[in-house]
């Protein structure tokens, strides 16, 4: 049985949660402000690659950061749920804009053992966590100006997956889709279903009111993008883990879907970029960056 939590989310603290969509990765960036100041964080930053020209842009990290100064706000933090495999985190040019620190949760190290591997990196890529500023255990407590914040280690997706509360806004990574979109995969080295199950079950324990942003839609049936539900929605109509669906029927459909899924577009640039919080590997002899495709490994 699961431990009761040791924090309150507090329904009365409601910051302004502006999304930033990305229509190449269909990922939604945050600008998360504090309701009593101006202080502010940025949850899953997205840095644009063309990747078959090899060539990267800050045209979506330029509009937030406009969006934050035009609004004078104080970033404080930069905020990652996880090591994502579908998008290159811009974390670092929001950093050298504007400041803040950037956070992840403490299992990144685990994901960068495992990856530090596939992609065979030498000594100089250091598998401590080192390169963020933050690593948060689960159940940690920072502060976003005078909002109270808290980290929830809520793996099945990635081992390092973490939920953020700030205030009644709950973001969940890519541990749920919104109610239509069911669920995401467990299938990438470290992930699994039954783990996650237990994660999105602590997610749907909190308060039905809370609200809950997406990192992700994919608009099933054509519908219009959305990025906002709430506790309460989610219990009731998503479609792989609403109430009444046991763990061994959601284990039994995800393992199948995961089997049919091709390997995010992407994955092989973000991975190795995100595990470096961001940043590039190491230059070559000759000054150019490069990004290795590993052959037949995943």
């Amino acid at each position: 049985m699961q431990a009761r939590e040791t924090w309150k989310l507090d329904l009365g603290c409601k910051p302004e949660v502006v999304p930033f969509f990305d229509e190449d990765t269909n990922t939604f960036s945050y600008v998360v402000q504090d309701p009593g100041s101006p202080a502010c964080a940025v949850v899953d930053s997205v840095l644009d690659i063309d990747y078959a020209a090899g060539r990267l842009s800050t045209a979506g990290a330029d509009k937030i950061i406009a969006y934050i100064r035009q609004q004078k706000l104080q970033l404080e933090w930069i905020i990652e749920t996880h090591v994502h495999a579908d998008h290159l985190s811009a974390a670092p040019y929001l950093q050298e804009e504007l400041g803040g620190r950037i956070g992840i949760g403490e299992q990144i190290t685990t994901v960068q053992e495992v990856f530090g591997k596939v992609f065979n990196a030498d000594t100089r890529f250091a598998r401590d966590g080192s390169q963020f500023d933050r690593l948060f255990a689960d159940g940690d407590s920072y502060q976003v100006g005078g909002m109270l914040c808290h980290a929830l280690h809520t793996p099945g997706h990635t081992p390092a997956c973490m939920t953020h509360v700030m205030g009644d806004a709950v973001f969940v990574g890519d541990t749920l889709f919104m109610p239509d979109g069911g669920t995401a995969r467990a299938d990438f080295p470290g992930g699994d279903a039954r783990v996650l199950y237990r994660s999105i079950q602590r997610v749907l324990s909190l308060p039905g009111e809370a609200r809950l942003f997406m990192c992700h839609d994919y608009m099933p049936n054509g519908r219009e993008v959305e990025y906002e539900t709430t506790v309460a929605a989610q219990r009731a109509a998503n479609i792989h883990v609403h109430e009444g669906i046991s763990e061994d029927e959601f284990v039994a459909m995800r393992e199948a879907r995961d089997a049919t899924l091709d390997m995010p577009r992407l994955i092989l640039p973000s991975l190795q970029v995100n595990m470096r919080a961001g940043h590039l590997p190491e230059a070559d002899s000759n000054g150019t960056v490069y990004l290795r495709v590993p052959i037949n490994l995943l």
